[in-house]
């Protein structure tokens, strides 16, 4: 029988060449030969990128400085969620009928900063401008949001710019509190201290890592909801093996304080990682959340919340912090938030509970899944759907199940692909057992996964692997 790996090889094949017409494999050191030949046309294509982001940053910033104050689909968020939607919205209603309003000049892949933190790639990778990613005709409004009346169909920016809207999509994914614990974010200006969660603070958990030396080795979750669940354990594999790797591992003591009573919420990968946390001798503390650091002493303080007023002090010579995270701040108290300040959304169709011309993707929602890229591609073919139905006065008929994905790299060469649903089920994509450690699966979300969100997602061409998923399982699953 073929080897697993071989079969799960000719799959990623298979598919990346339906998405994008051509071997994104070539770039892959077991076909070197073919990666040369065409190394010289990413370089051109390259350059004619960047002479585009030039003329399409003043096409946009141009026409979201015009006067027109009506849209017929309005989308408020210019990341993951918003960008698909604005391309597929384009497509249903004409560009000239879409506006996004975000304020960042810069649109970041941030799936990638888990291995900018390790060392294995550049930040500057990560980023392109956002008039680059925006779909070209479509109206860029570029502030925030500063005011929310959808009573009136209408947002207000910080501009004092008054917008209204037929239909509203909302995608403005959520906030990092580092204030939130003492000591930060002013702690970041010392060393041995990062966070892969912000472009500010990722390669400072790059710099902490290469420069530790021995003891203590701290890595964080937080006592909040948190964007990709799996990315503050992937950073401490991460380190482990870079220890390894320089010889440094045995005068090191992994810790992972989690505020969490589990390693990962699925069973199947959390026995899995388990296993792993064993093996490589890493410290697991359940239920232990940071609630200071002490930068300047190298301390950080931990309180138990399974005995409330009970608190730790560790120290370390590295430390990466994954900040406590919240709801957009505009959201919290307007008419269109949830009891904890999220997008209140109906789980199956992503429509508002009560304003039936709202719409929600990604981070901001309350859906109860993980909040991952993966799943807004997924959200993004019901949503599309979903808006579709709505135009034509119909009633939404297709269903989101939760589906959302965690590469969990547990070292330079390996990944485990954690794919699960609303339950907390299994909804796995290739025909092998995605609990075992994979080389495969990590050039996936390396080198494949990039290329995927900016020309599939962001262009509003991938809603997620369901079709291929039924495809490889014989249409059994």
């Amino acid at each position: 029988e073929p080897h697993p790996h071989k079969i799960l090889y000719y799959a990623l094949w298979s598919l990346q060449k339906i998405i994008f017409g051509y071997n994104l494999f070539a770039y892959f050191p077991w076909q070197a030969t073919m990666a040369g030949q065409l190394h010289q046309q990413l370089l051109l294509s390259r350059h004619y990128s960047r002479v585009f982001s030039v003329i399409n940053s003043h096409i946009h910033t141009s026409s979201g400085l015009a006067s027109k104050d009506h849209y017929k689909v309005l989308v408020l968020g210019g990341g993951s969620g918003g960008i698909t939607m604005a391309a597929r919205m384009k497509r249903k209603v004409g560009a000239e009928n879409v506006a996004i309003v975000e304020p960042s000049e810069m649109h970041y892949y941030q799936p990638i900063w888990t291995l900018v933190g390790a060392g294995s790639k550049n930040v500057a990778s990560s980023g392109r401008p956002t008039a680059s990613v925006i779909p070209s005709g479509v109206t860029w409004v570029k502030s925030k949001v500063a005011e929310l009346n959808p009573e009136n169909n209408t947002v207000h920016t910080d501009s004092g710019k008054k917008i209204s809207y037929d239909y509203l999509i909302v995608a403005l994914g959520l906030e990092l509190h580092y204030e939130k614990i003492k000591g930060l974010p002013e702690g970041f200006e010392h060393p041995k201290i990062g966070s892969n969660y912000s472009v500010e603070t990722v390669e400072k958990t790059w710099n902490a890592l290469k420069n530790f030396k021995e003891g203590n080795a701290l890595f964080t979750f937080p006592n909040t909801p948190v964007k990709c669940a799996g990315a503050p354990q992937k950073i401490m594999y991460l380190s482990d093996a870079f220890l390894r790797k320089t010889g440094k591992r045995s005068k090191a003591n992994i810790i992972y304080n989690t505020s969490l009573p589990v390693l990962f919420g699925v069973k199947k990968y959390a026995d899995a990682l388990w296993e792993i946390v064993k093996k490589r001798d890493l410290n697991v503390n359940l239920r232990h959340n940071l609630i200071e650091v002490r930068a300047d002493k190298q301390e950080a303080v931990f309180e138990n919340l399974d005995k409330p007023g009970e608190t730790e002090v560790y120290k370390y010579d590295m430390i990466h912090v994954t900040p406590p995270m919240g709801p957009p701040a505009v959201l919290k108290g307007s008419s269109l938030d949830d009891e904890a300040g999220w997008l209140d959304v109906n789980k199956s169709t992503l429509q508002h509970k009560t304003y039936a011309n709202v719409f929600g993707i990604g981070d901001c929602t309350n859906l109860p899944t993980s909040k991952t890229a993966a799943a807004v591609a997924a959200q993004s073919a019901v949503l599309d759907r979903t808006v579709s139905r709505i135009l034509k006065k119909q009633t939404p008929d297709k269903t989101y199940d939760g589906y959302t994905s965690c590469p969990l790299v547990t070292s330079y060469n390996t990944v485990i692909l954690a794919e699960f649903d609303y339950d907390g089920q299994p909804l796995e994509t290739f025909p092998v057992d995605q609990s075992k450690e994979s080389r495969v699966m990590y050039h996936m979300k390396a080198d494949i996964m990039p290329h995927l969100y900016w020309h599939g997602l962001l262009k509003g061409l991938w809603g997620g692997p369901g079709p291929y998923r039924t495809i490889m399982h014989l249409g059994m699953k």
